[in-house]
């Protein structure tokens, strides 16, 4: 796990020290993206990184610009011990509804790794259904290194999702505001109606 170094500040390192202090070694930050928009799926990442973990400017990704995330991206990935992606469709977030859902994606994030971590930070105030020990961290993508970590692959990785989808349904602008209820997709729905991949639960869905 990443040791206390000038490359990051110290209070980003501070839910690992103590897991590590707590005699866990294998840890594994998770994340998701995408609660929020009106189409397409909420994806989650988990990462394990290792002690000498050293790619300054990690941080929620959220705070970053796109590009930067996606600098970061191949980056983390390569000096990740591990990483893995989960992904809930627009369909199961109908079903389920949206935390269910995320939590489902974090899960299957986790499950993706490669090998089994022996503690979890998970970001926000829930667990996932896991034996693993685990720890939730509020805003903890500002707050833990290994969460802002996984913030930023599960960012880039959905973000590059709607892009593709944008190729399906182009008079949507996907690409542009990667489903978010913005002013010109809101207009969009209102026009074409809401297609495939639209979260049919969500208002601004539902009610058309």
């Amino acid at each position: 796990m990443p040791d206390t170094r000038a490359n990051f500040p110290a209070d980003m390192l501070v839910f690992e020290n103590q897991a590590m202090l707590g005699g866990y070694k294998i840890i594994a930050g998770v994340d998701e993206a995408g609660r929020g928009p009106l189409a397409g799926p909420v994806v989650s990442a988990a990462v394990v990184l290792p002690e000498n973990f050293d790619i300054p400017g990690i941080n929620d990704s959220k705070k970053l610009s796109e590009k930067k995330r996606a600098a970061l991206f191949p980056v983390i990935q390569s000096q990740a011990i591990a990483f893995g992606i989960g992904i809930a469709d627009h369909g199961e977030i109908d079903r389920i509804n949206i935390l269910q859902a995320s939590l489902l994606s974090m899960k299957r994030a986790v499950d993706d790794l490669g090998l089994i971590p022996d503690y979890l930070l998970i970001d926000g105030k829930f667990t996932i259904d896991s034996n693993i020990d685990q720890r939730p961290v509020i805003k903890g993508d500002t707050l833990s290194l290994s969460i802002a970590a996984a913030s930023i692959l599960a960012k880039v990785t959905r973000d590059r999702i709607m892009t593709d989808l944008d190729l399906q349904y182009p008079e949507y602008e996907f690409k542009r505001h990667k489903g978010y209820p913005t002013k010109a997709h809101k207009q969009a729905i209102l026009t074409h109606g809401p297609c495939p991949i639209h979260r049919k639960s969500f208002k601004g869905v539902k009610d058309i």
